[in-house]
């Protein structure tokens, strides 16, 4: 323990803490006192020359944030088995980060290395020990994500982006309101620096792809996904394995683009990584290393003075090769060389209670707040200033996100098209076999009515799979509050909608066109028409925001369609139902729209009409109340879809 250890031993503990600070140590700030002294004797010559210039420099002090410390006291999380028992995943461990710094987090699979990281990130949802402080205050749920920024292991993003577009989209949507930066002219400028430095800038206008699209590759997508988080200009940012299925130079020049910008802008970056080359361990100012079953910390220091801790401790190492396969092999359980028990050991008998101590007094002495720090990036005043859960307001957003999702749609060749173009066949067909039906009798002509508003019922149910599909990055997006649930129901309101209105208008004139009928009854059998499908375009909109992938969606979707369908009067009539089934025809669109429509046709047509209408159990004038059932299903039914994009579906970590 830390009271039983040398002096000696305390102060070589002392530096290396120090060195995991940032701080120089008691013998380097001897060394440039020395260096400082003997400069003072130097010739004028020499002291004369001029400092080199250093562009990094230059750029730092134009984009540097304020910094931030991140300590932890005691994290450990257990998880819980279907059988009731509980598993350690990560024992206490407590630390201290310095702004600046590039820390690797590494270890073998299941030591917790993920866990750790959503933990200090604030993105473990599920019950864990311990507390975590920025700056000696703990972290608060609502303006944490205003100073952090979390890269996860998965690249989410629209295949129709482009690259730029990606990275102005959070640096637009995470700018300080009232900052010099915030201009677009300075937004602008600053994504140029990000596209240079991340090795982005020949790929800039090139769609950033997916599986059906062609774009960029696989090293330049997580760069992108790295360059969009530090575009939110977070003075902390989280990185999940960033470089996992790259290859080893894909992995290198994405680590070290993210090194060279976390010291530009003085970034305090976590990043796990699973087994780094050589040139990539360079990189990291600090190194945790965790090993499992369960997982345990046995090192947390400089990374460039871990291979003499080990070896102090009599730990061989090769004397040559890649620093980080080796620690693997001593901290891997079951490896030729495991020594994973003994190394924990070691670290908790000289490292943990000085990373304890550490931690502590990072939380006794309280720096600037969340408040203070956004007040600083805006340049205002912090008297009376409210730090809201988003940057941007909603205006921004909407402005953002409908933007996008406009782009991306009609980037999409399928999307415009066959929302457009199937409808107009379908039309055609259907109005090609119900070709003069107009002149034909009223019992022939209900056959159509039926047919057309079924028809309208399934103009929006392919739309399924895309709104879960931008659910789901939708869920990434807002996890890092760029912008509320209700901006993209919103966005896709405005454009899915129209476009698959614009089909469905199209279907419906066609048939009409074909069918002959009265131009006097157009409106009437166009607005109820459109009318229900409306409804099955919120129905549909609302089983995706609550269904969990698109198969589950088309299940949960198709019984609602059946009975509706079923009980529209037409195929099941209210009367030759069964009592207790006849409350689903107050509540069927199909019914409402069918009984309107018929009606009106019987009217026109004559008293036989009107008498094999009542036969079905249509009543007329009954159109105040069909509108009221049916608008009233649509409020329902959007209300229902933004409560469920806002608490159903989160990314469970």
């Amino acid at each position: 323990a830390w009271g039983h250890m040398t002096p000696e031993e305390q102060q070589a503990m002392l530096s290396i803490i120090d060195r995991a600070r940032g701080r120089p140590t008691a013998s380097e700030v001897a060394t440039e006192s020395t260096a400082s002294s003997a400069g003072s004797g130097a010739s004028p010559a020499s002291s004369a020359m001029p400092p080199r210039a250093n562009t990094s420099q230059s750029r730092a002090s134009q984009y540097a944030l304020p910094g931030a410390t991140l300590s932890y006291q005691g994290l450990a999380y257990s998880a819980e088995l279907p059988d009731g028992t509980s598993k350690q995943i990560l024992e206490p461990c407590s630390g201290h980060f310095e702004p600046g710094q590039m820390v690797a987090i590494m270890g073998p699979s299941g030591c917790g290395k993920t866990t750790l990281l959503d933990m200090l990130a604030m993105k473990k949802t599920s019950r864990y020990e311990g507390e975590v402080r920025v700056n000696g205050h703990l972290r608060d749920t609502r303006t944490f994500r205003r100073i952090a920024a979390y890269v996860g292991q998965e690249d989410c993003m629209p295949a129709h982006w482009r690259v730029r577009e990606a990275v102005e989209f959070n640096a637009r949507l995470k700018q300080q309101p009232g900052a010099k930066t915030a201009s677009r002219k300075e937004v602008r400028r600053m994504v140029d620096v990000l596209l240079e430095e991340f090795g982005l800038a020949e790929v800039q206008n090139t769609y950033v792809g997916g599986h059906s699209v062609r774009g960029i590759s696989g090293g330049q997508r997580k760069r992108v996904s790295i360059a969009r988080a530090v575009a939110a200009r977070a003075p902390i940012l989280f990185c999940d394995e960033p470089t996992s299925g790259l290859s080893a130079t894909d992995a290198e020049l994405c680590v070290r683009s993210l090194s060279n910008i976390s010291k530009m802008l003085n970034v305090l970056a976590l990043v796990v990584i699973h087994q780094p080359r050589a040139e990539v361990v360079g990189l990291f100012d600090t190194l945790v290393l965790l090993t499992s079953n369960p997982g345990r910390v046995t090192y947390h220091g400089p990374m460039k003075e871990a291979q003499t801790y080990f070896r102090s401790h009599g730990f061989r190492l090769p004397a040559s090769g890649n620093p980080a396969d080796a620690f693997l092999d001593l901290v891997t359980p079951g490896s030729s060389n495991d020594a994973s028990d003994e190394l924990a050991k070691v670290f908790q008998s000289t490292q943990a209670a000085a990373l304890e101590e550490a931690a502590a007094a990072a939380a006794a002495t309280a720096g600037p707040s969340v408040v203070e720090m956004v007040a600083e990036m805006q340049g205002r005043d912090i008297r009376g200033m409210r730090v809201r859960k988003r940057a941007a307001p909603l205006s921004t957003q909407v402005a953002a996100v409908l933007g996008r999702k406009v782009r991306t749609t009609f980037r999409n060749p399928l999307a415009g098209g066959l929302t457009v173009f199937l409808p107009c066949v379908m039309g055609t067909l259907l109005g090609s076999v119900f070709q003069g039906i107009g002149d034909k009798s009223f019992l022939q002509q209900t056959s159509f009515f039926f047919i057309l508003v079924t028809g309208s019922c399934f103009q929006s149910m392919g739309f399924m799979a895309e709104l879960i599909q931008e659910r789901t990055y939708m869920k990434y997006e807002t996890s890092e509050a760029l912008y509320d649930e209700s901006v993209m129901a919103l966005s896709n309101f405005l454009i899915d909608v129209p476009l698959a209105l614009v089909g469905a208008s199209a279907q419906i004139l066609i048939a009409f066109t074909f069918s002959g009928m009265a131009h006097s009854l157009f409106w009437t059998i166009f607005g109820w028409t459109l009318l229900v499908f409306f409804v099955y375009d919120s129905l549909f909109a609302c089983v995706a925001a609550y269904a969990p992938d698109a198969q589950l969606a088309q299940l949960l979707a198709t019984p609602c369609l059946t009975i509706f369908m079923l009980f529209n009067g037409f195929c099941v009539s209210r009367g030759g139902s069964p009592p207790w089934f006849r409350w689903i025809f107050d509540l069927s669109p199909n019914f409402h729209a069918m009984q309107s429509i018929i009606t009106s046709v019987a009217a026109a047509e004559g008293p036989e009409a009107v008498s094999f209408a009542d036969m079905l159990g249509y009543r007329a004038g009954q159109e105040e109340t069909a509108l009221g059932v049916m608008v009233g299903s649509i409020v329902v039914l959007r209300f229902l879809q933004v409560i469920g994009l806002k608490f159903f579906n989160h990314i469970q970590k």
